[in-house]
Formats: structure tokens, sequence, C-alpha cells
């Protein structure tokens, strides 16, 4: 397992004590629900397939990747007048298969147990619709960390505009500056560093087709669990001789 970057310190010198969490490609590997769903509703409308490679180098929610994928295949014209039934059909489809294909990431309950022993109120954001964000957490056994779940339909704005964070630590009463995001793209550290909070990802390979290192984020973990433990031994650490904790 692959330890944090060095940035750890710099940001549990902040007093970190809660944690928002994404869900797809973070702590839930969901890709091929989403091709699946996707494959559908495309045959329901009569054109070609997608692959994997496809879906997960688009990303940013549902109705981003039913637009991507229609404008490859249609006219801008089409595609636009295609667009609010094929979210409708893919919405049903995905529905009827939601979690069917899914596959939990290695050490995420272990991690997000961890980080509840440390005292941490949890959170899951996502730019997945709410109902199977809820239905997905579960399945997989993941329900009772989270205190607060948003998704794409919960709030007007989706990751990576802020907002989302904002308002979930508002409901965990925890200041964004006193909260870590955790997940796998860029989306999600530019929503967590909009907010104000520390961020660190995970290389899971979502980052919508790009290298997971290009992200600026505070540090690449290997898993949940990984986080948890080097956040847990930096909280005990003792403090260099001289040295002074920031609280800003």
């Amino acid at each position: 397992m692959s330890e944090l970057t060095a940035e750890l310190p710099a940001f549990t010198n902040k007093t970190l004590r809660a944690a928002i969490i994404d869900l797809d490609g973070t702590m839930i590997d969901t890709a091929d629900d989403f091709v699946a769903a996707l494959n559908g509703m495309l045959a329901r409308i009569g054109t070609k397939a997608a692959d994997r490679n496809e879906v997960i180098g688009i990303g940013k929610g549902s109705e981003n990747l039913i637009r991507s994928v229609l404008a490859v295949r249609f006219s801008a014209l089409e595609a636009s007048t295609k667009f609010e039934d094929a979210l409708a059909i893919y919405q049903t489809e995905y529905a009827r298969i939601n979690g069917q294909r899914s596959s939990l990431y290695p050490e995420v309950t272990e991690g997000l147990k961890a980080l509840r022993d440390l005292g941490w109120p949890l959170a899951c954001v996502t730019n997945k619709p709410h109902r199977f964000a809820v239905e997905l957490l579960a399945k997989f056994g993941l329900a009772e960390y989270s205190k607060v779940v948003l998704g794409d339909d919960s709030v007007p704005q989706k990751k990576p505009d802020p907002a989302p964070m904002l308002i979930t630590c508002e409901r965990l009463d925890v200041l964004p500056r006193e909260a870590l995001a955790i997940g796998d793209s860029e989306n999600d550290a530019l929503a967590g560093r909009a907010a104000g909070m520390a961020t660190l990802t995970v290389p899971y390979d979502y980052n919508h087709g790009k290298p997971v290192h290009l992200v600026k984020s505070n540090g690449i973990i290997s898993s949940l669990l990984a986080a948890a433990q080097a956040i847990a031994a930096a909280i005990v650490a003792p403090a260099a001789p001289g040295a002074t904790t920031s609280t800003d």
C-alpha cells in the first residue's frame, strides 16, 4: 500500500474532524452499471453502444454522460432534440440494474469504520441521483456510515461547484476547513478546494480518462483504510520541538 504524499502534515494540523466522501469510483466501482444502463438506452433509441472506456472518460453526472454520448452519435440538433427522452430512458434502465454489476473497492468498509472510530461524522456527496446513491450504499452495507447523503438532484449545483460540499458541512455542523474531501477525480478535488477543504484522491482510474497524479489535491491514497490509518497516526504524533499548531 502506498502512503499519503508529504503534504499530509500540512492539513492534519488544521484540526480536521469530518470527512465527505465521493461514491462512484471512490467507494464503489459502478462503471459496468453505467455501461449497461447507457447501452440499454442507446439500443432503444437506435444507435451504437458505448464501452467502459468511453463511459469512465466522461463523468460529471448523468446529464453530462447522456449529452456527451449523444454528441458523438448525432448532429448537434438531433442530440439536443433526443436528450430529454434519452435521459428518462437511461434513468429507467439504471434503476433496473443499480448495483448489479458494481463492486466494492478494497478496504472501503474498513476505512469508513476507522474514520468513524476517530469520532468523525461522515457524509457521501455524489453526482449520482440521490435515490440511486441511497440504494447503492444500502446494497453494499455502507448506509450506516453516512450521516448525510447528497446526490446531484439534492441541490441545484453539482460538483465541481463547491455548493454541495458547503451544504454538507452545514448539515454535519462543521466548518469547511474542518472537513476532508476524499474522491477519485478532479471534480471532487475542485469542489473540495473551492469550499476551503483539504482533499485526498484515490487512484482508481475514474478521473475522466486523465492520470490521477494530475489532480491537484493534498495527496493520493491507496485506499480509505490507508487514509484513516495515516490520519490517525498524524493526529497522535508528537509535535516537533518548537513546532506550533495552526488552527486557521
